[in-house]
């Protein structure tokens, strides 16, 4: 009994048709018979077109010619066949004329026939052909024929009769008819058989075919027997034509079809033909190659029907029926002619969402020709609009590189459980990246019934101006439809990348335009149709506007931008005359720009570099302010600073204005001195009293409030970000030469400091980016709109200003557990040394008293040069210090740290180490030098370098570094000028700034002070020198441990 073969369909995307399937082979019973009607047919393993199912038959079929329209509109055009390969062979091959008719494929049996012993041919059997039987046939063509028709395979997978697989029966398709045809026909042993089946006739596989067939049946000629010889007749391929002609004597207009093969001047009638066959024809005596020029369902439903007529109320259909034909038309008439031409299609994506999966969209893929939708697996390949006086030609290339676009977009063809089919699907989640990607390659998309738009031109904007506020008005143009701009910036918010339009449509987002100007739209109110800004706002609307060409605004805000734009113009200014010093040309510069806020009533930022002096220029201005209200009127500035540098606040207003009474706001007395604000100039606090203190420095009104290391307040949420936004003051100004440290979020919180509301709310901000998420463009404007009220200078910018090397002593004031250490040392060495040293000599007790000094020297520095286990604690100098390299560091110069002692050092390695801040290190044990100086001098990298002082204190050539800082201070003044030297020599084409840090009322301070009385006592104490320590008096150890 035969095994039925098994039926694999491939894996299918865009163009490749379900019909396209892989057949196995049927393999006949030992009892088979040629004449059974039950065929079994052996098929190749090669893709193959596999014939549609037949539909039902019409009760009431229309006329031949509606059937002929329906069938040949409906039908894909089949590729041009292929010239046959002529081959030689040595078998006899049966081409069954009824079964290939029934079944769409050519159907060749193998047959042999014994000779009688008369000489004559006995009946034909099927041949039992086997794989060792083709492989020992001695004819190399007979071979190669029966290998094409098993497939090319030389082994059998099928049907076994104990010699091995066989071959009896073969379906051929596509080029394998054409290769097999022309070598059996060349063995002289190629038959065609016809017959009248016994099953039912063949029904159509299209709609007109069927009808045709219903009212017309023409049979094959009946006097042909049963097995008939043919040759093949390798002149010119047998071509298609068709004829179209006007009926007069039948229905007025009406028009007669009919087709025959024509080669060079011979003509054939298609009854005259025994077998059509895609690419190959049999007559009674020959076969030939066939050229049907892609209508063979033309061809076939002619040979079927004959002749059919078109009433002429039916033009246009026939017309459209009638245009991909093209040169296969021998005959036309004028009135049905139309104008070709080619065509350019606009692709259509529609999108619906997926059956049960609400994260998948299914696409529907069209062509638009001239108004007139094509899906890309229709057949026709001219469209035409109904009526339309011109065809268009689709263009197949473009269309297929326009679904190749598809895939690369991200769309899909997976598998639809729902219709069993594959589909093109994709993510929901890719709808608006590819839906913007597509529109902008011209192609029209639509999801859910609902069209997406692209943006028709960037938006408009116009300025309006209100009593205390500037009013905002912008829209986006989709074609007929508009889009306000908050309506735009709602969408972003929420996540989206579209608009829903007034009739319904999407409108995509402008991105790009958003993504530059949204970060400063967001930071205005939106009311309506508007956002509106408020007037300290000015300048950030000023650089949206000036990004707008087309932008227009009103008189009112055109005066606001001219006020505005004079800070492009400020001129330097001098100080009163009550300011005790002279300010560089860029200070002269920085007082005119701090003026101008002033008048403006702008809170500003000073980020000039550290060391151009910001403490002296705004000095230079609350001196100038002093002189110049009168003293009903006057109120005291505040300063809040680090508890560090309030005493360099001190010690630069004594020196550069003497005039200004002073006073500082800290410590456990200072509830006594809130009273007496009024009665100075100046108040300094630190930043840890303000929030201890909010309360009571909020009630008071100050003139200026000025937050110097103003990068302590970056974070809006704390305590003392909090405390400063409550200050009452007229003026507002911020110090600090990094006033962004991580990103521009930080400038929120500053800013609403010195001009609230200008940056919107915290959150709108965020939303609008807030720094980590603005593209370069849309920083650029933030950076345009902030520049009124910032300003800041490099040291590269004013170098031709500055001296080339400045030197500064900065006092630093130990906190609370380092004080205590510190105070319990010292008066431990006050009553050992002090009690018992003689009133006139302190010789003999040299050496503690050199302990004593070393001791609290150290203690001035770091808790953990005392105590190793505190080594993790805070030092004043180290709190003064860190920060102050981090601000070298961010504005990427390099810096120099010097110190006697390398267990402070070792102190400050692991808190740069905690930061992960490069570094280079050296000190007495350090045997690379060459190499870690390499690096620091040319690796931009690292910037630090630690140094201790009797490694690095001489020959080192470090004039990479613009800032020396010296941790521990050496007095000798020798000492000091080699340390700064390793900066400050030949090479250094940069100013070089040079930092002392002196622990504030202890050793070091006292040191100081002995320095400027005794030079050479100083210098002993500080050498160990003996023999200049026998000449310390009992009032000279007194001073030093005071």
């Amino acid at each position: 009994m035969a095994r039925a073969g098994r039926r694999t369909a491939p894996l299918l995307r865009p163009g490749v048709t379900p019909d396209e399937v892989y057949l196995e082979p049927l393999v006949p019973d030992d009892d088979y018979d040629s004449e059974d009607e039950d065929e079994r047919v052996w098929k190749p393993t090669v893709p193959l077109r596999a014939p549609a199912p037949a539909p039902r038959r019409e009760p009431q079929p229309p006329p031949p010619w509606r059937a002929l329209i329906d069938a040949v509109s409906a039908t894909v055009p089949a590729t041009p066949p292929l010239r046959p390969q002529l081959a030689a062979g040595q078998l006899l091959y049966v081409v069954d004329v009824a079964a290939t008719t029934a079944s769409g494929a050519l159907v060749m049996e193998l047959m042999t026939r014994d000779r009688k012993a008369n000489g004559d041919w006995g009946k034909p059997k099927p041949a039992r052909v086997t794989a060792a039987g083709v492989a020992s046939l001695p004819d190399p063509a007979e071979r190669e024929i029966l290998q094409r028709l098993s497939g090319g395979r030389s082994q059998f997978e099928w049907g076994y009769n104990g010699y091995g697989p066989d071959l009896c029966r073969v379906e051929l398709r596509g080029v394998l008819v054409t290769d097999v045809v022309p070598g059996a026909c060349a063995t002289g042993r190629c038959m065609v058989r016809v017959r009248t089946p016994a099953r039912p006739p063949v029904v159509s596989e299209t709609p007109i075919l069927r009808r045709a067939q219903d009212e017309r049946r023409v049979e094959g000629p009946s006097n042909v027997p049963s097995l008939s010889p043919v040759a093949w007749d390798d002149g010119a391929p047998w071509t298609f034509a068709i004829g179209v002609y006007h009926v007069p004597d039948e229905s007025p207009g009406g028009y007669a079809i009919e087709g025959w093969l024509r080669r060079d001047n011979e003509r054939m009638e298609l009854s005259d033909a025994l077998l059509l066959h895609d690419g190959v024809l049999f007559t009674k005596t020959h076969a030939a190659v066939l050229n049907h020029g892609g209508a063979f369902t033309w061809l076939k439903a002619l040979q079927r029907t004959g002749r059919v007529t078109v009433p002429a109320e039916a033009r246009d259909e026939l017309v459209d029926a009638l245009l991909p034909l093209g040169p296969l038309l021998a005959a036309l008439p004028d009135d049905l002619r139309v104008e070709t031409v080619a065509g350019q299609p606009r692709p259509h994506l529609r999108l619906r969402p997926a059956p049960f999966r609400s994260d998948r969209l299914i696409a529907e893929v069209a062509f638009e020709y001239d108004g007139t939708l094509v899906a890309p697996e229709s057949p026709r390949p001219i469209v035409r609009a109904a009526g339309a006086p011109r065809a268009i030609r689709r263009d197949a290339d473009a269309e297929r590189r326009a679904v190749d676009v598809l895939f690369e977009r991200g769309i899909r063809s997976e598998w639809n459980h729902q219709t069993g089919q594959p589909a093109l699907q994709l993510p929901s989640t890719l709808l608006p990246r590819i839906a913007r990607q597509l529109l902008g390659d011209g192609w029209h998309v639509e999801a859910a019934g609902r069209i997406y738009r692209r943006p028709a031109a960037l938006p408009t904007l116009h300025v309006a101006s209100g009593i205390d506020w500037f009013e905002l008005h912008g829209d986006v143009a989709y074609d007929d439809q508009h889009a306000s701009l908050p309506a735009l910036l709602a969408a972003l918010d929420r996540g989206e990348s579209f608009v829903t339009l007034g009739d319904g449509t999407i409108g995509l987002l402008p991105e790009e335009w958003l993504r530059k100007h949204a970060p400063i739209a967001r930071l205005g109110t939106r009311d309506g149709t508007q956002i509106r800004f408020k007037a300290s706002q000015v300048a950030l609307l000023d650089s949206l506007i000036a990004a707008q060409p087309d932008a227009s605004w009103d008189e009112t805000f055109t005066r606001a931008r001219a006020e505005l734009q004079t800070f492009d113009g400020i001129r330097p200014v001098d100080p009163s005359a009550t300011f005790a010093g002279t300010l560089r040309g860029y200070q002269r510069e920085g007082l005119g720009w701090l003026l101008f806020l002033q008048r403006f009533g702008f809170g500003g930022c000073l980020a000039d570099d550290m060391g151009l002096g910001k403490t002296v220029m705004v000095l230079a201005l609350l001196a100038g302010r002093r002189d110049a209200q009168p003293d009903a009127g006057r109120r005291p500035s505040l300063v809040v600073a680090p508890r560090s540098v309030v005493f360099n606040w001190r010690q630069e207003a004594a020196r550069f204005t003497p005039g200004l009474r002073v006073v500082e706001y800290t410590g456990s007395g200072r509830t006594e001195i809130r009273t007496q604000f009024r009665d100075h100039d100046l108040v300094l606090t630190t930043y840890g009293t303000l929030r201890r203190d909010a309360a009571h420095l909020a009630a008071t009104p100050f003139d200026y409030v000025v937050l110097d290391e103003a990068q302590a307040i970056k974070n809006a949420a704390t305590v003392s970000a909090k405390a400063t936004r409550l200050l009452d003051a007229r003026h507002r100004l911020a110090l600090s030469g990094t006033p962004i440290e991580n990103h521009l979020g930080e400038l929120w919180s500053l800013f609403e400091f010195l001009n609230p509301g200008l940056l919107s709310t915290a959150h709108a901000f965020e939303r609008a980016g807030a720094g980590r998420h603005m593209d370069d463009d849309a920083i650029a404007m933030l950076a345009r709109g902030l520049r009124p009220f910032m300003l800041r200078r490099t040291k590269d910018q004013v170098a031709r200003e500055l001296p080339a090397r400045t030197e500064q002593t900065l006092y630093c004031d130990l906190e609370r557990p380092q004080r205590a250490l510190y105070d319990e040392l010292l008066g431990h060495y006050r009553r050992t040394l002090l009690g018992e040293s003689p009133a006139n000599g302190l010789g003999r007790a040299k050496l503690q008293i050199l302990e004593a000094l070393l001791r609290l020297r150290q203690a001035a520095c770091h808790p953990g040069l005392i105590d190793k286990r505190r080594s993790h604690e805070a030092s004043a100098k180290l709190d003064m210090l860190v920060p102050r390299i981090a601000e070298a560091v961010a504005e990427e110069h390099k810096a120099l740290v010097f110190s006697q002692f390398t267990s402070l050092l070792a102190i400050l390695r692991a808190r740069l180490d905690e930061a992960h801040v490069p570094y280079e290190y050296l000190d007495g044990r350090t045997r690379d030098r060459e190499s870690k100086v390499e690096r620091f001098q040319c690796d931009p990298s690292c910037r630090l370098f630690l140094i201790s002082l009797k490694a690095g204190g001489l020959g080192l050539n470090l004039t990479a570094a613009e800032y020396v800082f010296l941790l521990d201070p050496w007095w000798n003044p020798a000492v000091e000028a080699q340390a700064i030297d390793r900066a400050h020599r030949i090479g250094q084409t940069r100013q070089v700034f040079a930092y002392r840090l002196i622990a504030r009322d202890t050793v070091e301070e006292r040191v100081l002070e002995l320095q400027r009385q005794k030079r050479g006592l100083a210098d002993a104490i500080l050498n160990a020198d003996s023999r200049l320590l026998r000449d310390l008096r009992r009032e000279d150890l007194e001073l030093l441990l005071s």
